[in-house]
């Protein structure tokens, strides 16, 4: 299979101390696990029904190695940091390149 794009939108954030404790911890376990960060941020524009949230853009090898990151141990220990403290939507897409 060819790579996958994974993005991350936010909906809401209700702890920022929390957020920041969990991209601290889930940065370095996605990149482990194969994860090429492409973007990430709030949206420098936003059209028609969009909302400007932080928003991540993520590479991975495959769905699997998506799959086995989001799954690992490293990346479980950063959600457990995060606590509930955001609400967020996982897409991911088969790249066309």
């Amino acid at each position: 299979m060819s790579k996958v794009l994974q993005v991350v939108i936010y909906k809401s954030v209700s702890d920022e101390e929390k957020l920041a404790k969990y991209a601290a911890l889930a940065l370095p376990a996605m990149e482990k696990a194969g994860a090429k960060f492409l973007a990430r941020g709030l949206p420098v524009a936003v059209r028609e029904e969009g909302q400007k949230t932080r928003t991540v853009v993520i590479e991975w090898p495959s769905i699997e190695a998506a799959n086995a990151g989001y799954n690992g141990p490293d990346y479980q220990a950063a959600l457990d940091a995060l606590d509930g403290s955001a609400s967020r939507e996982f897409r991911y897409v088969e790249a066309t390149y």
